[in-house]
């Protein structure tokens, strides 16, 4: 992501908290992520413009936890019918975040 989509999403670095919450949108509860949550991983559905460092920041801002690496995933978003019309869904971007050994995010308990 370019200096100035970085800075559009966080406006000023006082300002963090509040960027943050746009960068990360929501975690993924699927069997796929239950899997990898073994390997001491979560999953999260983010921004597309967001890269790797800024979800790295904003992961370790909101749940005080230190991130050892970020993996990213773009899902292209499927055309379907509906009603007999084409219709696209929206592309998605997930990432994929290890956390470093004894770190833990419970994200059936939310943000605290």
């Amino acid at each position: 992501m370019s200096k100035a989509k970085d800075a559009k999403i966080r406006k000023t670095d006082d300002k963090l908290i509040a960027g943050h919450y746009q960068v990360i949108l929501s975690p993924v509860i699927t069997e796929k992520s239950t899997t990898v949550s073994e390997h001491n991983q979560v999953m999260f559905k983010v921004r597309a413009e967001a890269s790797k460092p800024l979800i790295r920041r904003a992961i370790e801002k909101l749940f005080d936890v230190k991130v050892e690496a970020v993996n990213t995933h773009n899902r292209k978003g499927k055309t379907k019918r509906f009603r007999g019309r084409p219709g696209q869904r929206s592309d998605v971007k997930y990432a994929i975040v290890t956390l470093a050994e004894g770190d833990k995010i419970d994200v059936s308990t939310g943000v605290s």
